[in-house]
């Protein structure tokens, strides 16, 4: 097999068949699978795959499904890690639902880890539905990060420049780059990276698992690095910033996060910063 796909389902039902059908579409040239893993959204996501694609004689669909049913919602770290306990590819993608995957992505990726050795995982260039350069590669980030992004404090022009460094917003998109973190929107991995590596760590229930994720794979001395000739258009909207000012902080994903983030700087502290080496 040479790729596993991992789509990770809570009531997105309709995000999951556009995302499945947009890699139907592509006539990928290889032997892959795709797991949908259900997070207890009983929204029927399950059926409605084994309808279109299992049951339905007349599709000629190319590739192999693994449908896993979780007895709970165990957040988006657990839920990931279920398909990649499953998943049997020599390379393996994490893809969000609400991700169209665009013509010749998915083989530059694999490309440019069968060419690098060093390179352990790598990700799209995310856009926007307008077209716009979505931001998905980051520095590491220092405590107060959390703060800044999910309040109005971040809007402050001290803060403004903070965010803007953090967010590589002044790096130039259109190279492909050695980065410290990838949002695991649309990352594709070495399986064999994975096994020295590690699952997620499921202590973060749903942000900074992928942060702490590339981190260790740079101290595994694996490279992750931005492909900017990879795209996939991602219709994301960050359901934490959805109350503005001081108010946020009573929003339940910001509460989720600002715990992630307690986790993940105790997790680190004291610790140095993995080096990041350029491809």
């Amino acid at each position: 097999m040479d790729l596993s796909i991992i789509i990770l389902n809570y009531k997105t039902k309709g995000l999951v068949k556009q995302c499945v059908k947009s890699i139907e579409l592509l006539n990928l040239g290889l032997e892959y699978e795709i797991i949908v893993v259900d997070n207890a959204s009983d929204d029927g996501c399950l059926e409605m795959i084994r309808a279109i694609y299992l049951d339905n004689k007349d599709v000629n669909f190319k590739g192999y499904f693994k449908l896993i049913a979780s007895a709970e919602n165990a957040g988006y770290t657990a839920g990931n890690n279920l398909g990649l306990k499953q998943s049997v590819g020599k390379y393996v993608m994490i893809l969000n639902p609400d991700i169209t995957v665009l013509h010749g992505a998915i083989e530059i990726m694999i490309s440019f880890l069968e060419k690098y050795d060093d390179a352990g995982m790598v990700g799209p260039k995310l856009i926007n539905p307008d077209g716009s350069v979505q931001m998905s590669c980051y520095h590491f980030p220092q405590w107060y990060m959390p703060v800044l992004r999910r309040t109005f404090i971040g809007r402050l022009p001290s803060a403004r420049k903070k965010m803007d460094e953090y967010l590589m917003r002044n790096w130039n998109h259109d190279k492909n780059i050695s980065v410290p973190w990838l949002l695991g929107a649309g990352i594709m991995i070495k399986k064999e990276a994975l096994q020295r590596v590690g699952l997620m760590d499921e202590r973060f229930l749903m942000y900074y698992s992928d942060v702490d994720w590339c981190r260790r794979f740079w101290e595994n001395n694996y490279a992750v690095c931005y492909l900017s000739d990879a795209e996939m258009v991602h219709y994301h909207q960050r359901l934490s910033a959805e109350t503005p000012g001081i108010a946020s902080i009573f929003n339940r994903m910001t509460r989720i996060h600002i715990t992630d983030a307690i986790k993940y700087y105790a997790k680190y502290l004291g610790a140095k910063e993995p080096q990041v080496k350029m491809m």
